[in-house]
């Protein structure tokens, strides 16, 4: 019981530092909060020690473009999946914590998900898999 209360008071601090959305990624249900500014895209996750397991952090962009992450000044390993237009996942990425190796998508994205590392392999989550939710932040 104590560890299901941590684990719902780190999802709360984490969700406390923005907007957040439920997205649908097959069977699995991340709680995402909402980076649709250049302010908050580009501090992103950075300085967070911690993510609950089915949290992360939604990046938004006006207009799909190629998109290239890295991970200076994050202590915390992160997987990334690079998303287009329609939904659905370009590829996806494990991204070390604190480096600047570029992580880049692998075609036209308009969002990228955040997530703790290896969230998509556990939840069998490939490119190809249609992200749901995204249509309710436009």
């Amino acid at each position: 019981m104590r560890a299901l209360c941590l684990t719902f008071l780190l999802c709360l601090v984490s969700a406390s530092h923005a907007a957040t959305v439920t997205l649908t990624l097959g069977k699995a249900r991340a709680q995402a909060e909402i980076a649709t500014t250049p302010h908050s895209r580009e501090h992103g996750l950075m300085r967070r020690t911690r993510l609950c397991a089915d949290c992360g952090m939604v990046f938004v962009y006006e207009q799909a473009n190629r998109l290239s992450f890295w991970m200076k000044d994050t202590p915390l390993p992160l997987s990334i999946a690079f998303i287009n237009d329609n939904g659905r996942i370009l590829n996806i990425a494990e991204m070390q914590a604190a480096t600047t190796d570029r992580h880049d998508s692998m075609g036209v994205a308009r969002y990228a998900l955040e997530m703790n590392s290896g969230w998509f392999a556990r939840q069998d989550i490939v490119p190809g898999a249609r992200v749901l939710g995204l249509e309710h932040l436009h």
